[in-house]
């Protein structure tokens, strides 16, 4: 998978495209003046399947959008976003999800993550969310099993 922003992102945009891309071991790509069927092209000639687009409201990354190679979307994610200002230990490699919100497990395949109900360290949790405007919320665990800043609180969703 590629991850990749708006047309020109604000700083916040890009750290929070950087961090995501280390969390879950995808490439970033800077967009720079590339059009989606340029992206789309990029995707295949990296042999990677789909595309992840990052937009952004007041320079505040505020939505996810999932597309296959075609451009078509698979599914878009309305976020607000914590990013981690420290590095992240995550391996890539050995991250797993865990999904305590029903019918929500389905981002596991979408992220191309193996689906892991009791992992202990390395792995991506969809939970609950507290607050009213936020269905659920993602939160990224590290090497250590601890919770990292990195926090995406999803608002809304819209599959294809």
């Amino acid at each position: 998978m590629i991850i990749s922003t708006s047309r020109r992102p604000s700083q916040k945009t890009r750290k929070f495209c950087k961090n995501l891309s280390t969390a879950l071991g995808y490439k970033y790509m800077n967009r720079g003046k590339m059009s989606l069927r340029d992206l789309c092209l990029k995707s295949l000639e990296k042999d990677k399947n789909s595309i992840t687009i990052i937009s952004e409201v007041k320079g505040n990354p505020s939505k996810i959008s999932f597309l296959s190679n075609e451009g078509s979307k698979k599914l878009e994610l309305n976020i607000s976003a914590n990013l981690n200002n420290g590095r992240l230990n995550i391996k890539a490699d050995d991250l797993s999800f865990k999904c305590s919100k029903k019918g929500l497990e389905f981002i596991a395949d979408i992220l191309s993550i193996k689906k892991n109900q009791s992992p202990i360290n390395n792995y991506i949790l969809v939970r609950n969310h507290n607050k009213r405007n936020s269905i659920a919320i993602i939160e990224f665990y590290d090497d250590n099993g601890n919770k990292t800043e990195l926090k995406i609180a999803i608002k809304s969703l819209k599959s294809y």
